[in-house]
């Protein structure tokens, strides 16, 4: 399974990377206003950091203006990824795009047959909003399952990148599933690396070690 962080903060995500298991980056109109900076920067700047797919919205709601958004966006550089909304519009958009060979992530998922459309219309990820939908009494994970299921039935190549991802659990749960990407925020992916256990452990050892140096 591959990691990506859901941020546009450079900092996060150069930290992210710096652990060595940073894969790639989402990001959204949302997380785009929280940082300083022209957008097209921003999205250079974290080209310049990852080696991998960087996920670029666009925010026209027309077909056409999705087509024209996306094009300058992947003039960006060769990892951006145009994320598309999961509208009638977006997958004409998307069927466009791809047939122009530019990549998409078709966002907003919130059922396996959204997911399905998006595959068949040629996007290259599609992003099911798991924390969204336990927001509202309803097993976001089950979405995942059934999309995967979806997937394996049709040999379809389209990536699952499992998006909204509220706590550690939801990552554990989409390795179990065998989605392929986790779109993970930074505080969650500093969560994955604790356990009460482990920082006992440390500090039984470096007490042990205190003895070993006084004897």
């Amino acid at each position: 399974m591959k990691f990506f962080i859901d941020t546009a903060n450079l900092d996060e995500i150069r930290e992210a990377a710096s652990i060595g298991i940073l894969d790639g980056v989402t990001t959204n109109p949302t997380l785009i206003s929280r940082e300083k900076g022209e957008p097209k920067e921003i999205f250079k700047a974290i080209c310049e950091i990852v080696d991998g797919p960087v996920s670029a919205e666009a925010v026209s709601l027309d077909w056409e203006g999705m087509v024209k958004e996306g094009r300058e966006l992947a003039k960006i550089h060769s990892n951006i990824v145009v994320k598309i909304p999961m509208t009638k519009d977006g997958l004409k958009a998307v069927k466009q795009l791809a047939e122009e060979g530019i990549r998409t992530n078709v966002t907003l998922i919130f059922s396996p047959i959204q997911a399905l459309l998006a595959a068949r219309a040629g996007a290259s990820f599609v992003s099911p909003f798991v924390g969204r939908l336990d927001d509202i009494a309803t097993e976001g994970m089950q979405l995942v399952e059934q999309i995967q299921q979806i997937f394996e039935n049709y040999d379809i190549t389209t990536e699952i990148i499992v998006a909204s991802i509220r706590h550690t659990m939801h990552v554990v749960e989409t390795a179990l599933i065998g989605a392929d990407i986790a779109t993970i925020p930074f505080k969650v992916i500093e969560q994955m690396m604790k356990h009460p256990l482990t920082d006992k452990g440390i500090d039984s050892f470096l007490k042990d070690w205190e003895q070993v140096k006084n004897r």
